[in-house]
């Protein structure tokens, strides 16, 4: 077996360091169980629907008027970039070894897992406000706590429904995404009511995604301050340009006139939530 510790050299292995980002890029996320992830070398993502037609009433033997079919097509540009340059000074590249630049790689796919996952919480201004009238209070911002936090569970469930969409829930499923905080409300609810989510929650703790109350629950450190995001699964939209995700750029001619060389990778993309999947999906405003 090769030594690459002994054998490093001042250089980069371009072809390890790759495969080493792909699978981290590779590894189940929140956005990707959440949102329909599209791979693409297409400039613009489309969305076409059609308008339902009105049901008639009908006497026999009668003329029906007949309606015309409205194609309605939305669409955006995959025009968003983030980039993580890394320069890596030549002495330092000697002396740091083959698993420290995969230790490097696999934290590239780590930052670029988090600003898609970022990035699918900040389309929330796109999303259907929901706040405090929604659980039955006054208008504002709703303070979660053990009193409220299944009242919203509900609530978010009875919005999708009021707004025709119990049946792409049954398909898809349902989401809420936390703050850390509110996932130890929700935890120490679970801990107290019933038996088997009881039981559950007392053995097991609470992982990211679990199951309760018909939704998915998750938490995250990357929401945007004062708004949770919650709906159906599969209904925000997220293009990624296929041919620079997980893909490296590496100059090892002294870039920029310095002794070393640089890694680059980027990821190119759009979140976009559709007018006609608005209606079930939620930014929960939150104190």
């Amino acid at each position: 077996m090769t030594d690459f510790t002994n054998t490093f050299g001042a250089e980069v292995f371009a072809e390890e360091w790759t495969v080493k980002l792909q699978e981290m890029l590779d590894e189940p996320t929140k956005w990707k169980d959440i949102c329909r992830v599209e791979y693409t070398d297409k400039y613009i993502l489309h969305n076409p629907y059609l308008t339902d037609a009105t049901i008639q009433s009908y006497t026999r033997s009668c003329p029906y008027t007949m309606q015309a079919i409205t194609v309605t097509d939305d669409d955006v540009t995959i025009n968003t970039t983030k980039i993580i340059p890394q320069f890596i000074d030549r002495a330092d590249l000697s002396q740091n070894g083959y698993l420290r630049q995969m230790e490097l790689a696999e934290r590239q796919g780590v930052l670029v897992d988090k600003a898609l996952e970022a990035a699918v919480y900040a389309a929330y201004g796109d999303m259907t406000t929901f706040d405090n009238t929604q659980i039955g209070g006054s208008a504002g911002t709703i303070t979660v706590d053990t009193t409220n936090i299944d009242d919203i569970i509900r609530a978010v469930k009875r919005e999708i429904r009021e707004a025709g969409g119990e049946a792409l829930l049954e398909r898809n499923g349902g989401f809420i995404v936390w703050r850390p905080a509110d996932l130890e409300i929700l935890e120490g609810f679970m801990q107290a009511n019933g038996y088997a989510t009881a039981d559950t929650a007392l053995k097991q703790g609470f992982p990211q995604g679990i199951q309760y109350m018909g939704l998915t629950h998750y938490s995250s450190n990357l929401l945007t301050s004062g708004y949770l995001v919650a709906g159906v699964k599969k209904c925000i939209h997220l293009g990624i340009l296929r041919d620079t995700y997980g893909q490296i750029v590496v100059n090892d001619k002294d870039p920029g006139e310095h002794s070393g060389i640089s890694v680059v990778t980027r990821v190119d993309y759009k979140v976009k939530v559709w007018a006609n999947t608005k209606p079930v999906l939620f930014d929960i405003t939150v104190a």
